[in-house]
């Protein structure tokens, strides 16, 4: 089997995305928290039992040192993230910047001709739309799908919130894949009147008759059931949604052996529709209740999960070719490429007093290739250790800081 197809990995899907290769995808589905302040657990008895995430964030649930490197590679992002904060709130802040660190490496582990669906709600659909324009080019949106379903609900001041909102992207518009899906249509115009001659009474009359269905292309309007209590799907998934909704998804945007990618699977839903329709599929999720889940679930429809695999290792990139970090060569490249600068500090040393230093530890996915190494003093690379190069930068940011209130007050 080719590496990563038909696997779930179990850690934070950020760290598993660094070790993907690019351009592996061909269709991503993504199911994140909105953001809603809820705490969701599976009940008691259920298949998913124990299975349970908070929707709420804060600057902990992510890298807050991750936003100086959107300024210096993502700016308009950076300050699109920043104006949210402002108009909404710091979780929401908190919330984009965690999503944004995912979707860029999404972008690009995804194929040229690759989609990406991103299903949200008016949470915070509105502000997740700006980052995917920001990551994606806004002439890359193609749909707002509207998810619509009923349920019973207790009465608001307000209308009753009856859909969710799905996003669609593709990374290229030249280049993207999509299979036209059809639906009837609606009351009388569901028929096609179909014109025949007949005698009648010795006369020659036209008829009609409305035996052909007639279908036209589907709307971004989807009218599909939640799942009940009763529905032989439901694992007590807190968050499930119905294997019905993600079959159209997989049908529309990806073909048979094409890859699917979801990196907050649940309990599988995207893995089992894909094996459904003859994909391949990689699922990703920080939890390792989706694992017997998914066992379950495949197990129902013939025995196909017999090549799958779960593993809570990081996967490594095959794309790229591995480096020793110790070979002289790739010191003096560096050496040259940085100008004789650390990369964190940014003063001169000569070459014996730098150090190789990988820019996305080891410990959270990074690999040994030349493109993640970089430069360090002793001092930079101490205080970095396995934490991630905005830890570092702004650690030094803090002190230069520091530095100048102590000049300005003559201390």
């Amino acid at each position: 089997m080719t590496p990563f197809q038909n696997t779930l990995y179990t850690g934070d899907n950020l760290y598993v995305l660094y070790g993907l290769n690019s351009g592996l995808a061909d269709l991503i589905y993504l199911d994140p928290p909105f953001n809603t302040k809820r705490l969701y657990s599976a009940p008691v008895g259920s298949r998913a039992a124990g299975a349970s995430f908070k929707d709420m964030w804060t600057w902990k649930d992510v890298d807050e040192y991750y936003l100086g490197k959107l300024a210096i590679n993502y700016p308009a992002l950076a300050h699109y993230i920043a104006g949210a904060g402002a108009v909404h709130s710091k979780a929401m802040m908190a919330y984009l910047t965690y999503m944004a660190q995912r979707i860029v490496e999404m972008h690009r582990v995804l194929k040229a001709s690759g989609s990406l669906y991103l299903h949200c709600d008016p949470t915070a659909s509105h502000y997740l739309k700006g980052l995917l324009d920001s990551v994606f080019g806004r002439d890359n949106f193609r749909n707002e799908i509207v998810w619509s379903y009923q349920r019973w609900t207790a009465g608001k001041l307000m209308f009753q919130r009856m859909h969710d909102i799905i996003l669609f992207y593709t990374k290229s518009k030249a280049e993207s894949k999509f299979n036209v899906l059809m639906e009837p249509y609606s009351g009388k115009s569901a028929h096609q009147a179909k014109r025949f001659t007949q005698i009648v009474e010795g006369k020659l009359v036209q008829n009609y008759t409305e035996d052909n269905v007639r279908e036209k292309s589907m709307r971004d309007v989807w009218d599909i059931s939640i799942l009940n209590s009763q529905s032989k799907e439901r694992t007590g998934y807190p968050t499930q949604k119905p294997l019905a909704l993600l079959h159209r998804i997989v049908k529309a945007s990806s073909n048979e052996g094409d890859i699917v990618l979801d990196p907050f699977c649940g309990c599988a839903t995207t893995c089992v529709a894909a094996q459904q329709l003859g994909r391949k599929w990689i699922g990703i999720d920080i939890e390792k209740q989706p694992v017997k889940i998914l066992i379950d679930r495949l197990s129902d429809d013939a025995g196909m999960f017999k090549d799958f695999i779960a593993t809570d290792k990081l996967p490594v990139r095959t794309d790229i070719q591995a480096i020793a970090p110790d070979s002289k060569s790739v010191k003096e490249r560096l050496y040259r490429e940085q100008n004789g600068l650390c990369n964190g500090c940014g003063h001169e040393f000569d070459i014996w007093n730098l150090e190789i230093d990988h820019i996305v530890p080891k410990s959270k996915g990074g690999g040994s290739y030349y493109e993640n190494y970089q430069l360090l003093c002793g001092a930079c690379n101490k205080k970095k250790g396995d934490r991630p190069m905005e830890y570092l930068r702004m650690q030094i940011e803090t002190r230069e800081k520091l530095l100048k209130q102590r000049i300005v007050f003559g201390e």
